[in-house]
């Protein structure tokens, strides 16, 4: 059976967003549905998440939750937490679809790590984080953190050399050819 997934390791491409930010990626595989060519993607550098500290609504203690901080906020963040990186030699990047950073990440230990549930309900789900740096502004808490899974997008190439993210909706038409593309890879 030939492989019709094709890993493109150290091939960079670069996703945009509409702000005109860029996000270089690596091709980690290459997988081909109904003529098409769709990329699995992986940031160049690090994915870096910022989370602000808020008061649990839903206890009595003063017990405090991890909240994502929204996108329209961290442009007024982003010169304390690319300070703050920096103390850490890392560079910190506004690029398109995630903060990133580039440089040498620390490496992880149990006392800087911690699980976030990401969606409440019986499909909750988790992700793991860790904690790279905190800092202060305007009286309120921050916490700069990297996912210890990588950070993935799919993709496909409308043009030559032109990388457009897939939308929520294409991907829920292809993901099933997608997940049977990847199991073969694996087996």
């Amino acid at each position: 059976m030939a492989d019709e997934t094709n890993e493109m390791h150290e091939v960079e491409v670069v996703l945009a967003d509409e702000f005109g930010r860029s996000l270089p990626c690596l091709v980690e595989q290459t997988i081909p549905i109904e003529e098409r060519d769709y990329l699995l993607l992986i940031p160049v550098d690090a994915p870096i998440e910022i989370f602000m500290w808020q008061a649990d609504p839903d206890s009595a203690d003063e017990d405090e939750v991890l909240v994502d901080v929204d996108e329209a906020d961290i442009d007024a963040l982003f010169q304390t937490a690319r300070a703050v990186l920096a103390e850490q030699d890392l560079i910190l990047h506004r690029t398109a679809l995630t903060l990133t950073a580039a440089g040498d990440l620390p490496e992880p230990s149990d006392e800087d790590c911690f699980t976030l549930e990401v969606d409440e309900g019986p499909d909750s789900q988790t992700e793991e984080f860790q904690i790279l740096a905190t800092f202060f502004q305007d009286d309120q808490e921050y916490t700069l953190c990297t996912p210890l899974e990588p950070l993935l997008f799919f993709a496909r190439e409308v043009t030559e050399g032109k990388i457009e993210l897939v939308s929520p909706e294409e991907f829920q038409q292809i993901r099933s050819q997608i997940e049977d593309k990847l199991f073969d890879v694996l087996d």
